[in-house]
């Protein structure tokens, strides 16, 4: 197969690909093979109708259709893994020649168009200084964390005034719209000002006793009637607030393993001191992008960015504001940009990523999403989104390196050590789980990685392997002029093993690894305390009315990881080619 390259611009490129009869012909010899297995003559099991026979009832230029749907994505794959090519977005295919329909002499000719990572100048990864937040533990610190640690001991004791910021309410809630109840719930505890019930709640509950009733409206949160606006009823059926034990030594040797509560003060304040010190650490990666950013050009597809742009306008349901539609295409410019940057990053700086790893941070995520391990790795396997979590995972290690290489300091110029921040992001040295490859890592090119068997019985060996034939045959026909052309591309296989991930998150994985995706500074802050009590209250059932956290689509697991979709994170599948009659 013979490959030449055009760059048409600084971020796409054309493919003109030659496939000579002899590369093609297991396509064609497959071809009727299937289409043997599926037509229906009279005297001729399926699967056993001799080659002329089926060229006079199907039609050679039919065989030849079909070989060429079989085979067009496989000859871009390796064209793609051949020349190297970093493909960024989804291609767009024609068929520039045909072979002869009498003998299917003559070389297939593709042209395919495809947006591709740019190249450019690398920055310079060394000397970067980067100043973060003083980090200085005080009094009132140790007092918020202890009086944390004292809330999770805490009783709560129902009392007899108006509810209030902080106390726990007994409610009863329904929900409305027009004169049908769609929606309740019963005996639910909330902590009023905690966020976690719908939109309005705090509002209507402020000042409200024990037995009253008030109504209010508000946008529902799920179910059939998700988004719409309904009347809610709530019923305050009492109010309870939380009494904390004594900061004394007996609480001390109930909830740590210290004997006097001056000893569990002094394991707070050193506690603290560390989570800040992972703050700062968090501070200065969240700095390195936009200080490289500055220093490097890197040109973005711009069909990359207007595709992203219209999934976000639209799943906010904003396509005609154009204010918005500009701070949206800024922000994925710039998320692009960054992704780009620190999949150079990747390359250059040889960073890899272990089986361990990469199950470390989707049980993170699936933590995130509130989902089981199996079920949310599922979700990613199905849509493809496997091999971008993979990509994600080295964009973090990278970053860490690129950490390590810089001087931090405070804003009172001290020097910061952050190699243990690092270390959290690059992993045990004694991590000896399996290398997730450079062809897990790719857009395009290669196998899939597991020896599943597919619909047809052909394992992933076979050049064959996923053509599923999902579309139907089409009208029969040879080229008479223009050439015909292949519809766009869809992404589908997934070139990693979710089998296995699935295995792993069910077996071992569950004794829990260093998980290689820092938290942020803020979500450092947000963290569990060192010294965890048990739980004070039952939340109430996931309803319409009930929401832990953000609503909507960011709380669609597939969402935050369709970037990574976009930027050529699954293999590409040419759709069936149908030639002009």
């Amino acid at each position: 197969m013979k490959t030449t390259v055009e760059k048409l611009t600084a971020t796409r490129v054309k493919l003109n690909i030659s496939v000579t009869p002899e590369e093609l012909q297991p396509s064609i010899q497959h071809a009727y093979e299937h289409i043997g297995s599926q037509v229906n003559i009279p005297g001729f099991r399926k699967g056993k109708i001799p080659k002329q026979l089926l060229d006079q009832r199907v039609g050679r230029e039919e065989i030849l259709n079909h070989a060429v749907t079989d085979g067009l994505d496989k000859f871009y794959r390796q064209a793609v893994v051949e020349e190297k090519i970093r493909v960024l977005g989804r291609p767009e295919a024609d068929i520039k020649t045909w072979p002869e329909v009498k003998d299917f002499s003559g070389d297939l000719e593709l042209v395919v168009e495809v947006d591709v990572r740019p190249e450019f100048d690398m920055p310079s990864l060394e000397g970067l200084t980067l100043t973060v937040d003083e980090a200085k533990v005080s009094a009132d610190d140790v007092k918020d964390e202890l009086d944390a640690l004292r809330s999770r001991f805490g009783t709560l004791v129902t009392v007899d005034r108006p509810a209030k910021k902080g106390d726990f309410a007994q409610l009863d809630l329904v929900a409305k719209i027009g004169d049908d109840e769609v929606d309740s719930a019963t005996s639910i505890s909330y902590e009023v000002g905690s966020g976690e019930l719908i939109e309005g709640i705090d509002e209507a509950l402020d000042s409200l006793s024990a037995d009253e009733t008030t109504t209010f409206e508000s946008t529902l949160l799920g179910g059939d009637h998700e988004g719409e606006t309904a009347l809610i009823t709530v019923t305050l059926l009492a109010v309870k607030e939380r009494e904390l034990p004594e900061a004394d030594d007996d609480f001390a040797q109930i909830a740590s393993q210290f004997d006097t509560i001056k000893e569990l003060k002094a394991d707070i304040k050193e506690q603290v001191a560390k989570s800040k010190a992972f703050g700062q650490g968090a501070q200065a990666r969240d700095q390195i992008v936009d200080v490289l950013l500055k220093s490097v050009e890197i040109p973005v597809p711009p069909k990359l960015v207007e595709d992203e742009v219209h999934r976000h306008l639209e799943n906010e349901n904003r396509l005609e504001d154009e204010a918005h539609r500009a701070e949206v295409t800024e922000s994925s410019e710039k998320t692009f940009r960054s992704q780009i940057l620190l999949d150079s990053i990747v390359e250059s700086e040889g960073v890899k990523v272990s089986q361990n790893e990469l199950t470390s941070y989707l049980m993170q995520g699936a933590s995130q999403y509130g989902m089981e391990p199996g079920e949310f790795i599922q979700v990613l396997d199905k849509n493809g989104q496997i091999p971008g979590m993979i990509a994600e995972v080295a964009r973090v290690k990278a970053l860490a390196v690129v950490l390590g290489k810089a001087k931090v300091v405070d804003s009172k110029g001290n020097a910061i050590d952050v190699s243990a921040f690092t270390a959290s992001a690059l992993g045990d040295d004694d991590d000896d789980s399996e290398e997730v490859t450079a062809a897990d890592l790719a857009g395009s090119g290669g196998e899939p990685a597991h020896n599943d068997s597919d619909a047809h019985g052909r394992n992933s060996g076979n050049e064959h392997f996923g053509h599923d034939h999902k579309s139907p045959l089409v009208a029969r026909g040879r080229p008479t002029g223009a050439p015909a052309s292949a519809s766009r591309p869809e992404f589908s296989r997934v070139a990693h093993d979710g089998a296995a991930l699935r295995r792993q998150v069910s077996g071992e994985c569950r004794q829990g690894h260093r998980c290689p995706f820092p938290l942020s500074a803020a979500e450092v802050q947000r963290s569990i305390p060192a010294h965890p009590g048990p739980p004070d209250i039952t939340r109430a059932s996931a309803s319409s009315l009930v929401t832990f956290g953000n609503s909507g689509t960011e709380h669609d697991p597939c969402a935050h990881f369709r970037t990574a979709e976009r930027t050529g994170a699954a293999s590409p599948e040419f759709p069936k080619v149908s030639m002009s009659v």
